[in-house]
Order: C-alpha cells, then structure tokens, then sequence
C-alpha cells in the first residue's frame, strides 16, 4: 500500500493512500487514539487561536483535539455537534453537510444546552483535517443558527487547496493525490 510520511513538529507518522473518487486519494489522518500526536498539537494551535469563549466540534474525530485544546485553554466545556437526533435532544438545531471523507449528506445536531453555550458567544471551530471546508462550513452555518459567532476555524492539517486559504489556523499542509487513470 502507497503511504505517506506526515511530520508534525517532531512527530511523523506513516499515513495509508486512499481513494475516495476515481481521480482522487487522500492520505488518511486518523487521530483517534493518537494520544501523542493530540497531546502535541493541541497547546500549539491553542497559542494560535484568538480569544475565544467557546469550541466547537463535530462527532467524531474532532473530540480529542477539541479536549485537549479545551484543557489548554483552562475551558470548562466545549461542544459536540452530534451526527443524528439523540432521545434525549429536546427541539434540537440541525444542519446538512456533505464532506470529502463521507461523501454523503449528514446531519449535524445541538440540543438545547449546547445552542446556550454557543449563543452570542466567540466561537472557535475545531477539527483534525479542513479540506474542501465542506465540514467547517457547515458547523460554521449551525454555529451561527444557534446565534454564535465563529472568530476561527482550526485544524492540525489542511488538505489541498485548503492550505492556500487564510481564514483557517493550521499546523500542517497535506497534499492530495491524482489517482493515476487507466489508459483507454
């Protein structure tokens, strides 16, 4: 299997090639269980983010950096978008998205709580990878049903063209690959 060696700081890490269309692979960054590399990365994207009041993230990969981030930051909660209607949300706020590595239409949710967390608040979206921004862009949209205001969008990586955008706070770049096509 083609891997690719991401560095981050003074951690690398062997990630797999995939395909996820045709003509595109993405290396695959899974940070779930990736002690190290969350421990890492969360105090340096901390010291990035502006004064914030709140952190946001999506259900699920989001969750240990969203932690570790909240923990730097001295935070005594942060929030979960969920991806389905739980029992027990009450009137909950939802929101559509489709992102790269899903390539499908989700729901994300906030119950009742979450959305006063949220209001009128300085909101910093949090996530391992922005890519397309498809998924920032939809907390974004949710985070701003629920009357929050989004002062950053933060990830380890940023995939592709997502590198070149400079309204997000990252570590580092990860590239995208052209999936070589058979000759007709």
């Amino acid at each position: 299997m083609e891997t690719y060696t991401l560095t981050v700081g003074d951690i690398q890490r062997e990630l797999p090639v995939v395909s996820v269309s045709d003509e595109l692979s993405i290396a695959s960054f899974v940070i779930l269980g990736d002690t190290e590399l969350v421990a890492y990365a969360a105090p340096l994207l901390a010291r990035k983010l502006p004064e914030v009041d709140v952190l946001v993230t999506a259900e699920a990969k989001g969750i240990p950096l969203v932690y570790e981030i909240s923990k730097q930051l001295g935070m005594k909660h942060y929030v979960v978008a969920r991806k389905s209607i739980k029992p027990y949300m009450e009137t909950p706020l939802m929101h559509e998205v489709v992102s790269i590595t899903t390539q499908k239409k989700q729901v994300l949710c906030l119950d009742n709580n979450d959305v006063q967390k949220i209001e009128a608040k300085r909101v910093a979206i949090i996530d391992d990878v922005i890519s397309t921004g498809q998924s920032i862009r939809g907390l974004e949209e949710l985070v701003q049903q629920a009357g929050g205001h989004v002062v950053a969008r933060a990830a380890i990586l940023a995939e592709g063209n997502a590198a070149d955008r400079d309204d997000i706070i990252y570590l580092e770049k990860l590239p995208l690959f052209r999936n070589k096509l058979p000759k007709k």
